[in-house]
């Protein structure tokens, strides 16, 4: 039984017949073939390698039925014609479309129906242009737009529905609005925040109910704050602890030995 890759069938499922074809004599000077560069059949290789062939035709197909033919003619037709695809049914149509315009034209598409769409638009509008995408009703867009976005947007985005998303508006908010998230009740967003907090503020966070985020506090925790943490409920955190506060003990006495032993090389040859 011959597999469909071997077959020549067209996007509705109909056997491909070249005498037919508004392009036959395309096959006698070599540009198109049966099985390999036709813009009748079901594949998308074979249809691209057509218009690879014959970039001149897609004009011609822009409004084709099928819209794998449409959305592959849109990537050699001229680019004076591809506005009204912005409108067209299928995505793939539309973005192929947009990605050949100017930068411009993305801000028609901030509102696609569909999400890839959206969420490639937010990856490539400017970023003043991303501000209405924070609210957009797919998360993953709004994660592009955390991203990017400048941060003094971010406040905006700080009780975001979606923990993710607030994790990276964590990572990169600045000022007084990254202290307030310090209260999420998601433990990685305030991890996020920890990691980013100057060690005089950690105090507090050390008894924070995840281990996770007692565990950064303990990694970078002053002397006298790591001592109030021998007690901690998880045994990594007290252990991490235990081992900081030997090291810190380990250079304190060496510090002290360093110390004195200057002393005594400054003092009178009778007093030494």
């Amino acid at each position: 039984m011959t597999s469909d890759i071997d077959e020549a069938i067209d996007w509705q499922g109909r056997e491909i017949q070249c005498g037919a074809c508004a392009h036959r004599e395309l096959l006698a000077k070599g540009g198109c073939s049966l099985k390999h560069a036709c813009v009748h059949d079901r594949y998308a290789r074979r249809i691209d390698r057509f218009f690879t062939w014959n970039p001149a035709l897609a004009n011609d197909y822009l409004d084709h039925d099928h819209f794998e033919v449409r959305a592959i003619a849109a990537k050699f037709a001229d680019v004076f014609r591809l506005p009204p695809l912005l409108a067209d049914p299928d995505e793939t149509v539309r973005w192929n479309a947009v990605r050949r315009l100017p930068n411009r034209y993305l801000l028609l598409l901030r509102n696609d129906p569909h999400r890839e769409v959206r969420i490639r638009v937010a990856s490539l509008v400017d970023e003043a242009d991303l501000v209405p995408m924070m609210r957009d009703a797919d998360y993953y867009v709004r994660l592009v737009a955390a991203r990017r976005v400048a941060p003094d947007q971010l406040p905006a985005m700080m009780a975001d529905e979606e923990a993710e998303v607030r994790r990276i508006v964590a990572s990169r908010i600045e000022g007084e609005a990254l202290f307030l998230m310090a209260a999420d009740k998601d433990a990685e967003v305030r991890l996020a925040v920890v990691r980013r907090l100057e060690v005089p503020v950690l105090t507090g966070f050390h008894r924070d109910p995840d281990w996770r985020v007692r565990y950064e506090v303990a990694s970078r925790a002053p002397q006298e704050l790591l001592a109030g943490m021998t007690d901690d409920p998880d045994d990594m955190v007290r252990d991490f602890v235990r081992k900081r506060l030997e090291e810190q003990e380990r250079q304190n006495l060496g510090s002290n030995i360093v110390r004195l032993e200057r002393h005594r090389k400054t003092q009178p040859p009778g007093r030494r």
